[in-house]
């Protein structure tokens, strides 16, 4: 007597690996499209931390000294010195921003991302 046994098969289906290189290469897309704004939300905060760091002192000279490190930083393009919001009080400096980015992945689909940030000195 001869004995066998039927094992299903294991694996992926060629339409299983198909679905599955659509997705990876999607998410491939939005993370290459994506990184160089965050790249430039990075630049930014490390701008704001330097010029306060610096204790420019009035608000005026606050956003001159941002856009001269926005002329030395070539990533930022989303916002200037006239952009940021900055309060005083007393010793405490506050600097805080936020701003949009339209992210095109595929025609005529784009991703919005709101950065945000605030830093105190």
């Amino acid at each position: 007597m001869r004995h066998t046994t039927i094992q299903g098969q294991r694996g992926m289906s060629l339409f299983g690996m198909l679905f599955l290189a659509i997705a990876i290469s999607f998410v491939g897309l939005v993370v290459v499209r994506v990184l160089p704004t965050i790249n430039e939300y990075l630049t930014i905060e490390k701008a704001v931390k330097k010029v306060l760091d610096e204790n420019p002192g009035s608000i005026p000279s606050i956003r001159t000294a941002f856009d001269r490190q926005k002329d030395i930083e070539y990533s930022i393009s989303s916002i200037s010195g006239s952009d940021l919001e900055i309060t005083q009080q007393g010793d405490k400096t506050t600097v805080s921003y936020a701003y949009e980015r339209e992210v095109p992945l595929i025609e005529p689909v784009f991703l919005l991302i709101k950065y945000q940030g605030s830093h105190t000195h």
